[in-house]
Order: structure tokens, then sequence, then C-alpha cells
């Protein structure tokens, strides 16, 4: 897989040097540079990268106004790169992959990476789902039509579709499509297949709105649709990891660990 990517800083020098660490990364394709903001969401919306590094103080369009103005389309992976620590709550609120501060540190740099392989993964094999029930659609119908119907009967009660507002837009995500959530404070990450999306909220109130038959807690700052659970991986003390259907590992505790019991048979 080769992330196709832009990086976009004023400073020659930056994206000389953030060029030169990335050469270590082979599946990374730097497709174009761009030296202001205009020239960014031109690009963006031209190229249509998998990736953007992106310098948040620059003259004009600065990075948060980079990510507002590639709205209308499908937008990239956004990793925010800046000289200040002050950014760091605004670029999570941004939904970026995540934020390294100048000059970039070789190790964060790496673990950056793993993070948009994984939302890269993530949403390609939502693709492949939707495709596989298209052909499903068109040459077996009778076997769609066949297919049970959840049992709605316990369940009326629990949300349907959850109103996200994050990124100035309101999401409209259907709940059996979330796969993980992670607490953050008074804030939820919400992973889906192919998004990601900031919800503010306290892991409290958003458990009483979702089926605990389906969504559980297994850390304090973890609930996973158990619904897309793949593969239960043994750790030490009482603890394990549930890998995900995107190939997420998300950690049991034990004070969660009766949540794996439904998964032994």
């Amino acid at each position: 897989m080769t992330i196709r990517t832009i990086l976009v800083d004023d400073e020659k020098l930056a994206i000389q040097g953030l060029q030169l660490r990335l050469e270590k990364f082979p599946d990374v394709e730097i497709i174009d540079t761009c030296s202001n903001g205009r020239e960014a969401i031109r690009k963006i919306k031209t190229e249509k990268p998998d990736l953007v590094f992106l310098d948040i103080q620059m003259p004009g369009f600065d990075g948060f106004s980079v990510v507002k103005g590639v709205m209308e389309i499908e937008p990239p992976l956004f990793v925010f790169v800046t000289a200040y620590q002050e950014h760091a709550v605004r670029a999570f609120e941004a939904n970026a992959v995540n934020y390294l501060m100048k000059p970039v540190d070789e190790d964060k740099l790496a673990d950056t990476l793993d993070r948009v392989r994984t939302r890269l993964g993530e949403k390609r094999l939502a693709e492949e789902a939707e495709k596989l029930k298209s052909v499903l659609a068109e040459v077996a119908p009778d076997a769609m039509e066949a297919m049970p119907e959840d049992d709605e009967h316990g369940a009326a009660r629990f949300e349907k579709l959850i109103n996200i507002k994050d990124r100035g837009q309101i999401f409209r995500v259907d709940v059996d499509t979330i796969e993980r959530i992670e607490a953050a404070g008074d804030y939820m990450c919400i992973y889906t297949a192919d998004n990601s999306l900031i919800l503010r909220e306290t892991m409290k109130d958003l458990e009483r709105r979702l089926d605990p038959r389906v969504f559980q807690r297994v850390h304090r700052s973890w609930i996973v649709n158990l619904n897309l659970v793949r593969q239960v991986k043994p750790h030490t003390n009482g603890e394990c990891f549930l890998v995900l259907e995107s190939g997420a590992d998300v950690k049991v505790s034990r004070s969660y660990r009766d949540v794996v019991a439904r998964f032994v048979h």
C-alpha cells in the first residue's frame, strides 16, 4: 500500500528536512510540496492524496484554514506540524491523525505513520465490504433477501444514528458502523471503518445511548463493538487484547475481563 503524500510548509528547509526523514519509509510517496495554504487547497483537490503533512502557522491561509477549505471533498488524512505546543488541542479537534513538534522526532514520525496505515486500512476494508455487498446484490439477490433481520425487540430504545458535530459539520453516523470509542476527558473519539470523529460527551452518557449487547466497555478508556471483534489475544496479569475487524488492537483490562468470556465457548 503506497501512501500518496503532500507536504505543506512555507519554510523550504522544513520541507527538505521532512522529505529526508520520510525517505526511510518506502511506502510513503511524496507526490507534491506546497509553500502556502491556497496552493495546498488547490493541490489537495486535484491530486487527492492519502496524507498531508501540514504546517499550522503560515501567512494568509494557516493549516486549519486549509482543512476547512477541503471539507467539500473527501479530505485526506492530516498530520499537523508545528513549533507551538498550544496548537495541540486544536489539532485534535480538527481530527488530525497526529501533530508533530518541530524539529520532527524520527520515532514520533514512525508512530504517526503507523496510525496513518491503520486509518487507511480501515477505510479500504470498508470500501471492499461495500463492493462485496454490491456484487452479492447483483449475482445473488435471493441470498441478500434471505439474510436475517436484526432483532429489534429490546434494542428499540437505543440509538441507531448519532449526530456528531465535528469540523464545523454535522455527521450522521450509523451506530452499527462504529468499531471502537476512545475516551479523552469530556471528548469521545468515535472510530468507524472510514472515519474518526470527535464527540463532546462523557463516556458514561454515551454508554446509556448504546445497546450494551453490542457495545461493551473493556477498559476505562475504551468501548468496542463486539460484532467487529475478530480475535482475542491473551496478555499478562489477566489482561488481553481484542483484535478488531480493522486490525486495531484494544486492551481489555482485568476489571472488564468478563467481556472476553462471551467469546469463549
